[in-house]
């Protein structure tokens, strides 16, 4: 395109000239004419004109391309001076070529940065006095040119070099900046004195959060990161509100887009009841389902303050929608699942067709001190719900389940395999319900998890407690296990349990230290005795494992999602069940803990709660004596 502009340039120069549409008179002429655009080229080439990003040319970059014509235009007028008198043009025509290919390059440059561009910021240069920290942006793109004009605007900070890690724009300059490959982070770090790095990445490259921190974990430097691209486009937040890298960034998982056809299948249009509405992934699921168009939401709860929280929360959102939006019916019911005349009223009163069931008590040191009341909510509640949701023809119900539920060493997880086994006996007799679970790991901070106790022990100063340096776990966040469980629930035929993909364990004790260094404390150790927050270790909890598993067979097959698997393990048969559970609930009135722990055994594959508290004792022998019933796989 500049060549074209060029040549336009020199034509109307010389018709200028003559004042007539000039045609060189030979082939001499036109190639001595030819070699002036030829030559600009050329020079834009070698100055490395065509590393800049046009998008994001700036002020130093039209600066650039003006040196460079009027270079080009002394170095043709010597070439055509030395080719002879009769071949060389006139210096009028060497002017007005200057004059007209300034700007015509200038201004091609200029439009397309305004089509690109809707909204341009003028950037305005501060006094060479003013002292400021340098930082590098990690991120070329779009929301990484923003933080730039603001940095810019601003007296505090300095961007001195951006790094990427797409080779595509290594070695070019964007808004005057040169673009590094990123694995070049450490060393430009030393050269520049860096004492910040700006994340300016989008959510769906949230694996490479968790790169930056592997490469500057020895480096004397604070990590700062934007909110998502899409949150800054939007208005919703600022292109300035920086903040600390969190561990939520660094261990989440490149985002895969949600197929919008799932996400609607089952939520359009549909009155859902979801349980434990005010808990982690209860709310979470009633934040999503507000976008997919619901016809009434009835957010069932136990506790007043967490029904209040999100009933508050879901208002403000409506008050936030167009008026042209259609807005969904919220009920609030405040109850247990554990009341069927409860769970009947709230599903007959709001004709509830989907019920997402995520209420349930989770935290597994304490279940195991109370079995009772755990094994009362988790499977008797879910069966006493799965059983009204037959009578009132629910057409869709999931279950959210755990990781914990397989091979379980502890209360909590057994009471939520039992919880499986109900749905699943359900989904083999048949009706018009689909019966269906979702089973995953732990979330990221949500209502007391580790994230939020080492946010809690680093800011008093520590120690951050580990149980064991070698425990791992399996991580997610939670917006993303909510759009996960709508859309296996979507695809769900009757009794399949969905296993969501979680990517790679991760190991606490990683995390804690992670924890601490993002918050800009070393780790006391042997390796560092001087510094700032030591990590104790306090030994497994009663029944936790070292590792969690997410499948109980290997019967497992892809689904239409690439992070949904689809499994299918054994089951009990209705009859078989209800005996279990007749069983189960007489141990439960008699407070017989013996007797629940070889109910346990028998029905829950891999039971073994050998880490169980004193206070619980387990009679293997007399477990061993009861048959076990017959298990089918679904």
């Amino acid at each position: 395109m500049d060549l074209a502009l060029l040549i336009l340039a020199l034509w109307i120069a010389l018709s200028i000239r003559y004042n007539t549409i000039y045609i060189p008179p030979d082939f001499a002429v036109a190639l001595i004419l030819l070699s002036g655009p030829l030559i600009t080229v050329a020079t834009f080439a070698i100055s490395e004109l065509y590393r800049l990003v046009t998008r994001y040319l700036g002020y130093r970059g039209h600066t650039r391309i003006i040196g460079c014509i009027w270079l080009s235009v002394l170095i043709w007028s010597l070439v055509a001076f030395m080719a002879g008198q009769p071949a060389a043009p006139p210096r009028s025509v060497l002017f007005g070529y200057g004059i007209l290919a300034t700007l015509f390059i200038t201004g091609s440059r200029e439009m397309i940065s305004m089509l690109l561009e809707s909204a341009g910021v003028r950037l305005s240069e501060l006094p060479a006095d003013v002292e400021r920290t340098p930082v590098i942006i990690f991120g070329a793109g779009q929301l990484g040119v923003q933080l730039l004009e603001t940095l810019r605007r601003g007296n505090a900070r300095e961007a001195v070099a951006f790094v990427d890690t797409e080779p595509s724009v290594w070695r070019q300059y964007v808004a005057g900046v040169k673009v590094h490959d990123a694995r070049r982070l450490p060393s430009l770090i030393e050269r520049y004195h860096v004492k910040e790095v700006l994340v300016a990445l989008p959510n769906d490259r949230r694996h490479e959060r968790k790169l930056i921190l592997k490469d500057l974990q020895q480096q004397p430097v604070q990590v700062l990161t934007l909110p998502d691209v899409e949150d800054v486009t939007s208005g919703r937040v600022s292109v300035a509100d920086l903040r600390r890298l969190e561990v939520n960034d660094l261990l989440g998982r490149d985002r895969v887009p949600p197929d919008a056809k799932l996400l609607m299948r089952k939520t359009q249009g549909k009155s859902i009841l979801v349980t434990g509405a005010g808990g982690s992934i209860g709310s979470e699921l009633v934040r999503q389902l507000l976008k997919h168009r619901p016809r009434r939401i009835v957010l069932f709860e136990l506790s007043e303050i967490a029904l209040y929280r999100i009933n508050d929360e879901v208002a403000e959102v409506l008050r936030g929608m167009q008026p042209d939006e259609p807005r969904p019916e919220i009920v609030g019911v405040l109850g247990s699942v554990c009341d069927p005349t409860k769970v009947r009223e709230a599903l007959v009163d709001y004709d509830v067709e989907v019920i997402y069931h995520a209420a349930a008590y989770k935290h597994v040191p304490i279940v195991e001190q109370n079995p009772i009341a755990g094994l009362q909510n988790n499977t008797f509640g879910t069966a006493a719900l799965v059983e009204q949701a037959q009578a009132a023809g629910v057409e869709l119900f999931v279950l959210i389940s755990t990781d914990k539920a397989v091979r379980p060493t502890n209360v909590m997880g057994a009471s939520k395999r039992m919880a499986e086994l109900v749905l699943q006996a359900a989904a083999a007799k048949g009706g018009p319900t689909v019966f269906t679970m979702v089973r995953f790991g732990n979330v990221l901070d949500s209502s007391g998890s580790v994230v939020q106790k080492f946010r809690r022990q680093i800011k008093a100063g520590g120690p951050v407690t580990v149980t064991h340096p070698d425990i791992i776990r399996y991580f997610m966040s939670i917006p993303e296990a909510a759009e996960l469980v709508i859309q296996a629930g979507a695809m769900a035929e009757g009794g399949e349990v969905f296993v969501l993909d979680m990517g790679e364990p991760v190991r606490i004790d990683d995390m804690a230290r992670l924890m601490v260094r993002l918050s800009g404390f070393d780790v006391k150790d042997a390796e560092k005795p001087d510094g700032d927050i030591a990590i104790m270790y306090t030994g497994l909890r009663p029944g936790e494992k070292l590792y969690e598993e997410l499948l109980i067979g290997d019967n497992t097959s892809q689904t239409e999602h690439p992070r949904i698997w689809r499994s299918d393990e054994p089951f009990l048969s209705e009859d078989d069940l209800r005996r279990q559970l007749s069983q189960l609930s007489a141990a439960l009135e008699t407070r017989d803990l013996n007797a629940l722990h070889a109910i346990l055994l028998r029905n829950v594959e891999g039971y073994h709660p050998e880490n169980a508290v004193s206070a619980l004792p387990i009679d293997d022998e007399r477990a061993r004596d009861w048959p076990a019933p017959s298990r089918t796989l679904h």
